[in-house]
Order: structure tokens, then sequence, then C-alpha cells
């Protein structure tokens, strides 16, 4: 979340005034969309209790920084992108909890203010300390901030491929011995999160760089932080979903960043101008 912090400016905020419709519908699906697949999808494949409250887990979290890379490596609209992720993170502490007590709020222990702390905690402040120490290295020592762009979102990465090996490695007999109906969760709230973010997007009448924006804002998730809140205040069980989700999402991800550039050939994607090299 500090990685993330420091790859924003005030800039990308400043476009979530220029362009508020588009932010609006983007995150107003991922939190309307995904809860509520997950949900549906747990009472239609009957999953366990705490297999479960992990999918719900998933579909609650907001947008993470793997939605960003997808939308550029798929010539989706970047900066709408970074918008909607900066929208759902900022409400995360609110918004996660919410969903979470009221989709599961018989099966859960925790209260909202225990979660909604955690997600502060985790989310919000790194990611304003973030911003914040952007703004004062670009502002002193430009060089290092550009240094630190290239430096931490590779922290982040391995920061996440270890928290995910942990919750894996801590359930691992668990996930071998997962039935087929576990997977099947996985792919098809991921899947249909994609498709319907896209399907949105259009539905709204975005240009296609933005839909396949609001496409990976929609359909990928900040399962990392879904795997810290399911091990702070649940269980290892809750984790599996979104430590299974964490994997496959980096690989539907490029699938249909790949298929996104395969169909467009060589031909320019939406209204945006290009961006001159330096």
């Amino acid at each position: 979340m500090l990685g993330m912090g420091l790859t924003l400016t005030p800039t990308d905020f400043r476009r979530i005034l220029e362009r508020p419709r588009d932010v609006f519908i983007g995150a107003m699906s991922q939190w309307l969309l995904m809860p509520t697949i997950a949900y549906v999808l747990v009472g239609a494949l009957g999953l366990p209790e705490e297999i479960g409250l992990g999918l719900i887990l998933v579909g609650a979290a907001p947008g993470g920084t793997a939605s960003n890379v997808m939308t550029y490596l798929g010539r989706g609209d970047v900066a709408l992108s970074v918008s909607i992720t900066s929208v759902t993170t900022i409400a995360a502490p609110l918004v996660m909890p919410a969903w979470i007590v009221l989709l599961a709020g018989e099966s859960i222990t925790v209260t909202f203010m225990d979660m909604a702390t955690s997600i502060v905690q985790v989310v919000l402040l790194p990611v304003v300390g973030g911003l914040v120490l952007r703004y004062v290295l670009d502002e002193y020592a430009p060089a290092l901030a550009q240094a630190g762009l290239s430096i931490f979102p590779a922290i982040s990465v391995i920061a996440i491929v270890a928290i995910v090996a942990a919750v894996v490695g801590l359930n691992v007999e668990t996930i071998l011995g997962a039935s087929a109906l576990v997977f099947l969760a996985v792919v098809l709230h991921n899947g249909l999160g994609l498709g319907a973010g896209y399907a949105v997007g259009h539905a709204a009448d975005m240009a296609e760089d933005r839909a396949r924006a609001c496409a990976f804002e929609v359909g990928l998730q900040n399962s990392g932080l879904a795997v810290a809140l399911a091990t702070a205040h649940f269980s290892a069980g809750a984790a599996l979903i979104p430590a299974l989700f964490s994997v496959w999402h980096n690989v539907s991800g490029p699938a249909l960043a790949t298929l996104f550039t395969y169909l467009d050939g060589d031909a320019p994607v939406g209204d945006e101008e290009p961006v001159a090299a330096d």
C-alpha cells in the first residue's frame, strides 16, 4: 500500500474532478457488482461457511495496483483506472466492512469498527504516507523520487508474493483437498467481474479504452487486503479463496490484456493523445 501511494500524485486526484461520471460508474460497479456476485456464488455453489466468507471478503475488497498494470498492458485508460482505484481504496474502511457485516453478519463475531480500523491501518495510512513521501521527494529530491518509482513497485510485488506464499503454505492441505467448486468459485467470480465491468462501461457509453479500464477495475480486486483481513479476524480457511484469487487474477488479467491488444492490432484505442517519449 505504501508502494501504491508512492505511484500517486495530486494530478491523479484532479482527474477524478475532470471525469467524475466515469470514475463514479467504475467505482459503483466495483462496489455493487463484486460483492453481489460473490454472495450469489456462495449460495449457488453451496460453499462452506468459512470458504464462502473468503469469497465475500474478495468481493468487498477495493481495487488494487494489478488493475492499473493490466489496464496499461491492455491499452486501457490508465488515468481512469488509477482514479477508480484511488476512490475505492480511500472508501474501503467504510465500504468493505459494511458489505461483510451485511452479507455475512450472522456468521462473524468481528465488528464493523474492528475491520474498519484494520483497513485504515493496512490501507489508508500507508497510501496517504506514500502520497506525502512522493510529494516531498518530488519537491526536494526528484531523482530519488524517480528511483523510488522503479524500486517500490518491485518491493510491493515481493511483499504480495510473500503474503500469498505464506497463506498457501498454511493452507496447503486444504488447497490440495479443495473441491473443484472452490476453484470454480474463484474463476467465475473473477471472470464475471471482468465481463460485467466491461459491459457496464459500454452500456454507459464509455470509449473502448475506458470500458477496458472499468473491466479490470471491477474484476481485479485487492485480494492481498482480503487475505490480511481473513488471517487477522477470521481463519486460515477464510484466507483460502483470497489467496487463490491472488494467483488466478495474475493469470486471467494478463490473458485478457493480451486478447485486447491482439484484437487491436496496431490500431489506437480510445481518445487519449499519445505520450511523448522522454
